[in-house]
């Protein structure tokens, strides 16, 4: 070989594998994932509009004071202003700034309501104490004097900003600002009866939590009381607090058992007796999901779903007469989702309106008397969510993803529903895209992301697209995660035969196509959720890029049909009546096809994992599809569809005496018997959402079968399996040694 040669081939190599180590010096740890936070994405904000819509206001740390200053922006000339100094936000006799937990402007930006000393309610932390900053003249006064430390909830401001009404310990007030006069306006609430607020389960499925409203004039005040008598207690027992265990009771209606009793009243800011709205129907069978005044007016719309959740009849009530009238009743032969994109138009002679009806998520323009239903957003495509309706400038801008399903695009289209829908989003930046759109539409706040750059949040002009101020891009993030020498997350399409399926794969840094490699599937599968995104997803991102470069895996996620991506109604609907039963049927056919097509997949070492839906899916997976599967483990799971919540089993399943088969085949228990790989179990024993019952009941099951498995509680954790000292380390390391020992 030539001398020169033979040197320029040494130094080639030498540069190669320099370069190449170089680029994994630094190795991806779970310590630096889960305990360090090395990798934790930074955001910026909250961000509030304000009133003029020509800047916003922010948070920023005051360093000497040791708070945080409310500081206001100009959009157009990015012009800073301190609004309110953390000084100003030191309470008289104290020397500590209120820690900031979340603020609130009154209608005219004079006063602030901030909301600080927070605790959790169910799933929330939403009750806490409120103080108010008077920017005139600089007062800051506590709410609620008086009544218990921390139990104020829902503070808001009347619409002319003389009082604030909350709730405190299921009893609604309204507080005199300038006074201090607190006036009690609902007396009964405890116990049983629940006034300006919900129980649990309205919580978690209907995302009801604020359950008051101010009416236009601020003379009354407009909410919901439930009655929790006759709801089905679950006891979750404290072991571990004491030298004697701790029931704790949590009102929670399972499948087919009775719900709350709800009704809208309305009561006089004043105070005085509450009338009620005579909603037809048993109010233990119907949800009033949603509740909003129509502006300057006295009367309220009233969303009113069924218990099969698929019918919603819109009422609207006189507050006066408290007579009602049905405007609207929107129909759906699997389910419905409430939404909440109801803006009134033309003197409120018309409002918008989201509706699946054309077989695609649209938004509508209705008339008052609901007979003329007119399409604004046109297109064979799902409206994914609604940014901002711009009567004054004629448009609704909404993210939409007609062409990939995994990204996230802003288009606008006509409020008169003429032309085509316009995208907004530049077209080189393919990813994922969510704004912050101020009133008038002439400014947003961006971000921008993908499964290959962390979160990128800047202040645009909206009509031209083009940036004003970078708010935050993540560099030093990206750097971190470029030392690591990851490979990307590949999107590809998976051809089950009767459905094309979105996926997603990460190989090891070292991947040689000629070796077998074992296949991990992350799947989550049911109707709240999807997996396969382009998007930036740190938490299990980094777990999977951890699994597969650590233990030498291939890691893959499939979205199958019925999952919450915008593909039209029929494939998100056509689970109904049959969770886990066709979406397990189209992962184990999606691994079969990924097996086939993929000569480095070791069919012989196929493993699955998830949480929650994702839990009780690869149960399914592992059980009834054997010949796939051999290792799973399941997290935080369903095993018996009637242990879970109501609202949300029965949406999809319809009601258990209507569905037997449905409700028996589609639980893991029922195939429990099945086993033949190596499943992990684990649980949360103070999993308010998906009972430890759960894990129990399956735990039995398989002994009676005489199924070995591996089992792992968490005392006290709840759903997210996150409280208490090196937890999530913990879990990670142990779910981490049983993918070592048995795929």
């Amino acid at each position: 070989m030539n001398r020169t040669l033979s040197f320029k081939l040494i130094l080639f190599i030498s540069i190669f594998c320099f370069s190449n180590s170089f680029a994994q010096t630094k190795k991806l740890t779970l310590e630096d994932i889960y305990s360090n936070n090395v990798y934790r994405a930074k955001g910026f904000g909250p961000v509030r509009w304000m009133k003029d819509n020509k800047g916003y206001s922010t948070l920023e740390n005051n360093a000497e004071s040791k708070g945080n200053d409310i500081v206001v922006y100009d959009a157009e000339s990015s012009a800073r202003k301190v609004l309110v100094n953390a000084k100003q936000l030191i309470p008289a006799g104290t020397t500590k700034s209120l820690s900031i937990a979340n603020y609130i402007w009154s209608d005219d930006n004079s006063k602030l309501l901030v909301f600080t000393n927070t605790r959790k309610v169910w799933r929330q932390n939403s009750r806490g104490d409120y103080w108010v900053l008077n920017l005139a003249n600089g007062k800051l006064t506590q709410l609620g004097k008086g009544l218990e430390e921390a139990t104020l909830m829902f503070a808001k401001f009347s619409p002319d900003g003389g009082k604030v009404a909350y709730v405190s310990k299921l009893n609604i007030y309204a507080e005199d600002i300038t006074t201090g006069i607190i006036t009690t306006l609902t007396k009964d609430g405890g116990a049983n009866i629940i006034n300006g607020t919900f129980d649990w389960v309205y919580e978690e499925e209907l995302d009801c939590l604020d359950g008051f409203r101010w009416s236009p004039d601020g003379k009354n005040i407009a909410y919901w009381q439930s009655d929790t008598k006759g709801v089905g207690t679950f006891y979750m027992i404290n072991n571990v607090d004491s030298n004697y265990s701790k029931p704790i009771p949590l009102p929670y209606p399972k499948v087919g058992t009775a719900n709350s009793a709800v009704k809208v009243g309305v009561v006089s800011a004043a105070g005085g007796k509450t009338k009620w709205f005579a909603v037809p129907g048993d109010p233990r069978n119907n949800y009033l999901a949603r509740m909003e005044y129509i502006p300057g007016s006295d009367e309220v719309m009233i969303q009113q779903l069924n218990r099969l959740q698929n019918t919603n009849t819109v009422w609207v009530g006189n507050t006066k007469t408290m007579s009602l009238k049905n405007m609207l009743t929107d129909k759906d032969e699997a389910f419905l989702d409430i939404h909440d994109n109801i803006v009134w138009l033309d003197n409120t002679k018309s409002f918008t309106w989201t509706s699946e009806k054309d077989g695609w998520m649209h938004l509508y323009k209705v008339s008052r008397d609901g007979k003329d239903m007119k399409l604004i957003t046109k297109g064979n495509f799902d409206v994914v969510n609604i940014n901002c309706i711009d009567p004054a400038g004629g448009y609704v801008y909404y993210i939409a993803s007609p062409e990939n399903f995994t990204q996230r695009y802003l288009y606008r289209s006509r409020l008169d529903g003429s032309g085509e829908a316009e995208r907004v989003s530049p077209a080189g930046m393919a990813g994922q895209h969510s704004y912050q759109i101020a009133a008038d539409a002439k400014f947003a706040i961006h971000s921008f992301e993908n499964a290959t750059t962390p979160r990128r949040i800047s202040l645009i002009n909206l009509n031209t697209h083009q940036e004003i101020k970078l708010l935050e891009d993540n560099t030093a993030l990206k750097a971190k995660m470029n030392e690591l020498g990851l490979r990307n997350k590949e999107f590809f399409k998976v051809d089950i035969g009767d459905m094309v399926l979105d996926a997603w794969m990460i190989k090891p840094i070292n991947f040689d196509p000629q070796k077998k490699y074992p296949l991990l599937v992350h799947v989550y599968g049911e109707p709240a959720g999807s997996t396969v995104q382009d998007n930036w997803g740190t938490g299990d991102n980094l777990w999977h890029q951890y699994l597969s470069n650590q233990l030498d895996y291939i890691v893959v996620s499939i979205d199958n049909r019925g999952t919450r991506v915008p593909r039209g109604r029929d494939f998100r609907k056509s689970i109904y009546r049959q969770i886990g039963l066709l979406a397990a049927d189209d992962q184990a056919k999606a691994a079969k096809k990924i097996i086939a097509t993929y000569s480095f997949v070791d069919e012989k070492r196929i493993g699955i994992w998830g949480w929650s839906g994702g839990g009780q899916m690869s149960l399914h997976c592992m059980f009834r599809h054997a010949d796939v599967y051999k290792t799973s483990i399941a997290v935080a799971f369903v095993s018996q569809q009637t242990l879970y919540d109501n609202i949300y089993q029965e949406r999809y399943m319809g009601l258990p005496n209507d569905n037997v088969a449905g409700y028996r085949d589609g639980s893991p228990l029922t195939h429990a018997g099945k086993l033949q790989g190596n499943l992990m179990i684990i649980h949360g024993t103070g999993d308010d959402n998906v009972h430890y019952q759960n894990f129990e009941m399956l735990v039995n099951e398989l002994i009676k079968n005489n199924k070995l498995f591996t089992m792992l509680s968490y005392p006290m954790r709840d759903h997210g399996i996150s409280q208490g000292k090196n937890t999530t380390l913990h879990m990670r390391r142990s779910m981490e040694k049983f993918w070592k020992d048995n795929l």
